[in-house]
């Protein structure tokens, strides 16, 4: 198989970096056992991440019904095989996103199986785990490296897709409680952008919930709730201010982007203004995440998120200017108090999921929630992420997160009857052409 084959090559070479400097772009050193420092290595996985970006942004906001793609990419079907379009959206964003996060991996691997530094190894343990989570969420059973191969091993490497369950099991949670013990208590600030504890934390919190496992997930997330002060650092900084600056106390992990590389494909905040040709030329904001505001009356996010642009809704929630100096957010506090708001309601104890609800919506502006039941809190949290995580590449995700608890709410939110085969995307069409023991997703 072409691409992941040319992904394993890739691990024979070390890649060396800044020490200091996350968005350095790591040039090919020697091999692996002439290596003593594997910083440098931790580095390149960190830098990997860049190239998933763009696709996070399609496939959580574009994908739903808060984005449009040009008319042309609108249906669903613009993905499937016969569509004249499906090659075109393979190369575009399907293809960098999956390689990219292979090789993220496999630089994570490396580190993992060769450093001594126990503190390198837990961060590269958080980057494997969010890797492989995207990976799963994207679509669904992958294949599964866990090893840097050498040549030798490369042609007798299994890359048959593994079931998402056996992901999550066997590599996903075990990777994410193995960084909460080996990463720092620090803020993001504190930690210059690398991985730490509440972020490991929050996201196998993330994780839990994606598995309806609510039990687990609302551990992990009182935990960081807690921990990182988040009433209070949400209550003492506006909705303006997290977006001020890349590193701060609301921001518990992202991915940092930087104007002096030139990353693949295109900036991620392009899409959300208008200015790719594949978002929509009307403005690629949907009329349905603009009736969403203009229902939430006094919602000071409006005007932060979206801007009606003459008819032509654009988003404005970052800083277009200096695009490639915003940071993608992967993770911060606010998303992880609605998720546990969420995990508090589906165990049941409504009332205390009220209280962390309202943290959100107090400072947006908004007075309590009106919401009693468990189902009425379940749709006021949905309602909550989808404006306070706008354009953030998250509203997919949850609403087949939302499936699950509260069946027939995708398709209600969508508009449309969509088939749960769509709820994740196809496998690249190279990976599947190239190797016969690649099998492509059902309805692709």
């Amino acid at each position: 198989m072409k691409n992941l084959y040319s992904i394993l090559l890739g691990t024979l070479m070390i890649f060396s970096a800044c020490s200091t400097d996350l968005d350095q772009v790591p040039p090919n050193l020697g091999d692996a056992s002439s290596i003593t420092d594997f910083t440098p290595v931790l580095f390149a996985a960190y830098n990997y991440q860049n190239q998933s970006v763009e696709g996070m942004a399609i496939f959580g906001d574009f994908r739903s019904d808060n984005a449009l793609f040009d008319e042309e990419f609108t249906d669903f079907d613009s993905f499937t095989a016969p569509s004249p379009l499906a090659a075109t959206a393979s190369t575009t964003f399907l293809e960098p996103f999956y390689v990219a996060l292979y090789n993220s991996i496999l630089s994570a691997n490396n580190v993992i199986l060769n450093s001594s530094d126990a503190t390198l190894v837990a961060e590269a343990k958080f980057i494997r785990g969010l890797s492989y989570f995207k990976l799963v969420q994207v679509f669904g059973d992958v294949t599964v490296n866990l090893i840097n191969p050498t040549v030798e091993e490369i042609a007798a490497a299994d890359i048959e897709r593994k079931s998402k369950t056996v992901v999550y099991n066997n590599v996903i949670i075990p990777d994410l409680q193995d960084a909460i013990d080996g990463l720092p208590v620090q803020s993001a600030a504190e930690a210059n952008g690398r991985a730490t504890k509440y972020a490991a934390q929050g996201l196998l919190g993330k994780v839990y919930a994606t598995l309806g496992n609510y039990s687990d997930a609302e551990i992990e997330l009182e935990a960081v709730v807690n921990g990182a002060n988040a009433a209070s650092t949400i209550a003492g900084m506006s909705f303006a201010d997290v977006f001020s600056s890349d590193l701060n106390s609301a921001i518990l992990f992202s991915t940092q982007m930087t104007g002096s590389i030139t990353y693949s494909g295109t900036k991620f905040t392009d899409w959300y203004a208008g200015q790719n040709t594949k978002a929509d030329e009307g403005g690629p904001i949907s009329p349905d995440l603009v009736s969403a505001f203009s229902n939430s009356v006094g919602d000071v996010r409006m005007s932060l998120t979206v801007d009606n642009n003459g008819g032509d809704p654009i988003s404005v929630k970052y800083n277009t200017l200096g695009a490639t100096e915003q940071d993608w957010i992967e993770l911060r506090l606010a998303d992880v108090v609605l998720l546990y708001a969420e995990a508090l309601n589906e165990n049941s104890k409504t009332n205390d999921a009220i209280t962390q609800l309202n943290i959100i919506r107090n400072r947006a502006g908004l007075g309590n929630t009106i919401a009693s039941t468990q189902t009425e809190v379940r749709k006021a949290i949905l309602d909550e992420r989808r404006l306070e995580l706008a354009c953030e590449g998250h509203r997919w995700f949850d609403l087949v997160r939302a499936e699950a608890a509260q069946p027939g709410i995708m398709n209600a939110e969508m508009g449309a009857t969509i088939s749960s085969d769509y709820y994740i995307f196809p496998i690249p069409n190279g990976e599947v052409t190239s190797f016969d023991k690649i099998t492509q997703n059902q309805g692709y």
